[in-house]
């Protein structure tokens, strides 16, 4: 899938942002991203309110293989490929996939505030503390033998 298929395929969407990532695209919409496009086809973000839907169309959760397993990420699905063709539908579809990153977008956010306040109950914040330095290693010394140190 180039650039351009992906803007014609999202035009009955409205205006989406499609940036390189990985091995194809990322598309996103207000800011979020909603959608992959890469080689093994096209995937939407899913959450438990709209994967019943993905598994009732037959599609699977994308997995990629490392060189120990498969690994499967169950937050995007493949776009079933009956709906390249049906672009009113799509529109439905990836609706629905912008609302589930959405809904995940702010289950992510009061752990960034509780982080925040834990910094900030320590007094850290806005304060410019010098940065840590490692502790510096000491050479083994092998019995019977002089250092040069």
């Amino acid at each position: 899938m180039d650039r351009d298929f992906l803007i014609d395929l999202f035009s009955d969407f409205g205006p989406v942002t499609i940036r390189p990532m990985f091995s194809g695209f990322g598309i996103s919409a207000d800011g979020i991203n909603f959608a992959l496009a890469l080689r093994a086809g096209l995937y939407f973000r899913a959450d438990e309110a709209t994967i019943s839907q993905f598994e009732a169309e037959g599609s699977k959760p994308f997995q990629y293989q490392t060189r120990a397993r498969t690994v499967t990420v169950n937050s995007y699905w493949q776009l079933p490929a009956r709906l390249f063709d049906e672009p009113e539908e799509l529109t439905g579809w990836a609706r629905a996939a912008l609302a589930a990153a959405q809904r995940a977008a702010i289950r992510k956010r009061p752990k960034a505030r509780k982080a925040a306040k834990k910094v900030a109950a320590k007094g850290v914040l806005g304060s410019k503390a010098a940065p840590k330095r490692p502790a510096a290693r000491k050479k083994k010394r092998t019995p019977g033998k002089r250092s040069s140190y």
